[in-house]
C-alpha cells in the first residue's frame, strides 16, 4: 500500500509518519487477519493527504459524499496503509447500544459483557468504520460521544470505565441521498473532521480500470470510463436516478465480459437492471449504445 501511495505522489513526509505509526503501534498476532488487503485502491492525491493527516493527528474522520465516490474503499485503504485491524459497523434504524458496545451474557455462571465491535475496536487499537452513520437514530449513538471526543473512553453503567487504545481511530461514512437517512446530530458531527468526497475523475477512473484489467485495450478503457461518466451526468441532472450509477456494477460487468459474455448483456446485469423502472432502463440502454456496440465480443475488448 505504501508503494501505491508513492506511485500516487503522496507527500513523502506523510508516508514516513505512517511507517513510524506502524512501528510504534503493534498488532496482536491473533488480530492480524483483520488488517484488510484491499481489492481496489482509492485514487485521489488531495483526499489521501487530507485523510492521512487527520488520522495522524489522532482525529476521527467523516467521509461525506454521494454514491460511487469511494467512501468505503478509502476507509479500507486507510486501514491497510496504517496496518490496523478493522471493524466494520453498518448503521440502521434499529442500531442500539448493545449492538455497538455489547450486551450482558452468561459465562461460567456469571453475568459478563459480551463485547460489541466498538468495544473491541477501542481496546485493540483498531480502525472502526461506521458505515452510513446517519442511518441510526441519534439517541442510539449518543453513547459514542465520550468515545469520539477528547475523553476517549467507553463508560458503561455497571462496568469499569474503558480507555481507548492510543491507536484507535473511527472513520464514519454518510450519504444524504439514501432512503432512511437523517440529519446528523450536531454534537456527533463536531467529533469528526469532515471530508466532502468528490466524484472520481475521468483520469483516475481510467487508472482504476487499467489496474483491474491490465489486458484491456486502451480504447475500451476510454469507452467504459466515458460510459460511467455519461451515466453520472444523467444522474446529476436528475434525468435518471442514482441506481444505475454503480461503479462496482461496471467493474463486475467487465469481469463477466472477460469470461466471454457479450458486453451488452453484462452491462444489463451490472448497470441497467439496477433500476426497476422500464422507462429508466431504456434511457440507460440508450446511453450504453452510444459507447458500446451491442454485439461486442471479448476478443475485441481484451488483448489475450
Amino acid at each position: 500500500m505504501l508503494d501505491f501511495l508513492r506511485e500516487e505522489e503522496i507527500n513523502e513526509n506523510l508516508i514516513d509518519e505512517i511507517e513510524q505509526f506502524r512501528k510504534y503501534y503493534n498488532v496482536k498476532p491473533d488480530l492480524r487477519y483483520r488488517i484488510p488487503n484491499p481489492k481496489y485502491n482509492y485514487y485521489g492525491k488531495d483526499i489521501w493527504e487530507e485523510a492521512i493527516t487527520v488520522l495522524l493527528c489522532g482525529e476521527n474522520l467523516l467521509l461525506v459524499g454521494p454514491k460511487a465516490t469511494g467512501k468505503n474503499v478509502l476507509a479500507e485503504n486507510l486501514a491497510a496503509a496504517f496496518q490496523r485491524p478493522i471493524w466494520n459497523i453498518s448503521f440502521h434504524v434499529n442500531t442500539d447500544s448493545s449492538s455497538l458496545i455489547g450486551t450482558d451474557t452468561f459465562k461460567n455462571g456469571e453475568v459478563v459483557l459480551r463485547h460489541g465491535p466498538i468495544y473491541e475496536c477501542a481496546i485493540y487499537g483498531g480502525f472502526g468504520v461506521l458505515d452510513e452513520i446517519n442511518m441510526a437514530k441519534n439517541e442510539s449513538i449518543a453513547l459514542l460521544h465520550a468515545t469520539l471526543d477528547f475523553r476517549r473512553i467507553i463508560d458503561i453503567p455497571g462496568y469499569e470505565k474503558i480507555p481507548l487504545d492510543d491507536a484507535t481511530r473511527f472513520i464514519a461514512t454518510m450519504n444524504y441521498g439514501y432512503a432512511g437517512t437523517r440529519e446528523l446530530n450536531e454534537a456527533l458531527a463536531s467529533r469528526f473532521m469532515v471530508i466532502q468526497m468528490p466524484s472520481i475523475s475521468f483520469a483516475n477512473l481510467k487508472k482504476l480500470l487499467r489496474r483491474e484489467f491490465p489486458n484491456m485495450k486502451e480504447e475500451y478503457i476510454e469507452q467504459f470510463a466515458g460510459l460511467f461518466k455519461d451515466i453520472q451526468k444523467k444522474s446529476e441532472s436528475s434525468e435518471i436516478s442514482t441506481k444505475p450509477l454503480d461503479l462496482r456494477g461496471l467493474i463486475s460487468s467487465i469481469h463477466l465480459m472477460d469470461k466471454g459474455l457479450d458486453a451488452f448483456k453484462a452491462l444489463q446485469m451490472g448497470i441497467t437492471n439496477k433500476s426497476f423502472d422500464s422507462f429508466e432502463q431504456q434511457l440507460v440502454e440508450d446511453v450504453i449504445r452510444l459507447r458500446i456496440p451491442e454485439k461486442l465480443k471479448r476478443g475485441e475488448i481484451f488483448t489475450d
